[in-house]
């Protein structure tokens, strides 16, 4: 999947009410004074580069960028971008960013989280800004363990997960983020990797240029607590097995030499994996994320981990357009603003006078 080109005014769709910067930025720009802290070969630091890097490419002035985070390793994330942010409540990012997005239009609004922050005491939150589809950018750090507090097993840890919390092995269910998000109604949906720059620059220039909210769950590793959770992605001598590319308008293939394929299976009514050589080429899966009906981006999701250690679908399961709560949230204002069968007062005030009221001397 190639990057997007967000000098093009007409893709800059979702953060058209944004004031445009004057003249072009480089990544130094976007990083500030503050020293990073996170432990040594974390993940984040490939995350930070890549944003950094990516956030020129946008033409939006610094000042109308805001970063909102949670609570654990990286939501660190707005001391060390040279934008706004606020380092928020646990779990509670997304509900302030609906805020901002609802009252400010003319900010570009991001929020970045964790499998923990988010999906834990967040996940309330999370579900409903993406049902809403709030005008922001989610991105969600998956390194499948508590970081920040030392290793506990997280909303993501497989079962049987061994941690400082769960010395016998995790008894809970995890989370799959993209599943989460598509049951949700997300309007922009993918998953990307912390080490893949191309990708995850092309993923993020996307949900970027995406009207609505857009989710991205970002595989990171942690190498303190949970190292080589995703080795079987990483590793070139795995990747093609356990990678299942999603290209927008193209047969669903992976494997060495695209040896293996996704089809539709009529007995479940979701999709399974075969070989290619088993099937024609016209019977391969081909990848729709503008499809409304979100039902067969979710049947892909739940192929992450299936039958192969850490095998994951990777790309934008779905990018679809819908009303966005904070346009319509504004709309309601100026029509409740709107003046009365031509007097001079607006509906709004109408309506706090209407009905059981009265005036207190």
């Amino acid at each position: 999947m190639s990057a997007i080109d967000l000098s093009t005014p007409s893709l800059r769709t979702g953060t058209e009410s944004v004031p445009a910067t004057d003249g072009p930025q480089t990544a130094k720009e976007f990083t500030s004074d503050q020293e990073v802290r996170w432990c040594p070969g974390c993940g984040d630091y490939a995350v930070l580069k890549a944003v950094q890097g990516f956030l020129p490419q946008l033409g939006l002035r610094r000042e109308n960028i805001v970063f909102v985070s949670g609570i654990g390793c990286s939501s660190r994330f707005p001391y060390y971008l040279d934008t706004y942010g606020m380092h928020s409540i646990h779990g509670r990012a997304p509900s302030i960013a609906t805020g901002i997005a609802t009252s400010r239009e003319d900010l570009s609004v991001w929020v970045v989280t964790g499998d923990g922050d988010a999906l834990s005491i967040g996940g309330n939150h999370l579900i409903h800004a993406l049902r809403r589809n709030v005008n922001m950018t989610i991105l969600l750090f998956n390194n499948r363990i508590y970081g920040l507090t030392k290793g506990q097993y997280s909303p993501t840890s497989e079962t049987g997960k061994v941690t400082k919390s769960t010395p016998m092995g995790s008894l809970d269910h995890p989370f799959n983020p993209v599943s989460l998000a598509l049951g949700a109604e997300g309007s922009f949906v993918a998953r990307t990797i912390d080490s893949d720059r191309k990708h995850l620059t092309s993923v993020l220039s996307a949900a970027a240029a995406h009207r609505g909210t857009s989710f991205v769950e970002i595989y990171q590793n942690c190498p303190i607590f949970n190292d080589g959770a995703f080795d079987a992605i990483k590793n070139n001598d795995t990747k093609a097995d356990a990678i299942i590319p999603l290209v927008q308008g193209e047969p669903i293939r992976f494997g060495v030499e695209g040896s293996k394929g996704l089809v539709r299976d009529p007995e479940t009514g979701g999709v399974r994996i075969v070989a290619t050589s088993d099937v024609g080429e016209g019977e391969l899966l081909v990848h729709d994320a503008h499809n409304p009906d979100p039902s067969t981006a979710f049947a892909i999701s739940r192929l992450t981990d299936s039958g192969y250690l850490n095998q994951s679908p990777i790309g934008i399961f779905r990018q679809v357009e819908r009303p966005t709560y904070d346009d319509l949230a504004r709309a309601q204002v100026d029509d409740a603003k709107a003046k009365v069968d031509g007097t001079s007062t607006d509906r709004l005030t109408k309506l706090l006078n209407a009905g059981d009221t009265w005036n207190v001397n």
